[in-house]
């Protein structure tokens, strides 16, 4: 086998150049990904768009909703506030401790069947002890003081003439 009639180092040199430009090509795609991706997601979560296909448009399926409030200020660098729980809601029976469900009207499972009067009357009354012991009088609950009810539309009839 005969060898190429050129040197050891320059032969070294051209290496390191080929070596040198394939890594720079190849961190420029890599940068140049990079920056693709990173554009197509900040743009999906402020628009909510996915940005799939030629169009922007998606395919079939079930399109994707809308990002968190979160996500979108920890995209933005805001900070971030959790929702707070509301507080639980008891049962409004004098005596009872269970937790109160929409399902059953706002009251327990076990006084699902009591009649609704009987279920205001133990709210009010327990909003009187509460503002009572608050030294503030409450309001009371309906139409407002001093309103007339609202007239009723009277059907106009026609004169025969």
């Amino acid at each position: 086998m005969a060898r190429a009639s050129s040197s050891p180092s320059s032969s070294i040199s051209q290496i390191r150049d080929i070596v040198g430009q394939f890594v720079g090509q190849l961190s420029a795609l890599i940068e140049q990904d990079a920056v693709s991706r990173a554009r197509a997601t900040i743009l999906s979560a402020f628009s909510g768009e996915s940005g799939v296909g030629p169009t922007g448009k998606r395919g079939r399926g079930r399109p994707p909703g809308r990002p968190p409030a979160a996500t979108m200020l920890a995209i933005a660098g805001g900070a971030v506030r959790k929702r707070r729980k509301a507080p639980i809601q008891l049962c409004p029976v004098p005596g009872c401790t269970n937790r109160a469900a929409p399902v059953f009207g706002m009251v327990c499972s076990k006084h699902k069947d009591l009649p609704k009067l009987e279920i205001r009357k133990y709210r009010e009354a327990r909003r009187a002890k509460r503002d009572k012991n608050k030294g503030k009088v409450g309001k009371p609950r309906g139409r407002k003081p001093g309103r007339p009810p609202a007239a009723k539309p009277v059907a106009k009839i026609a004169a025969a003439g």
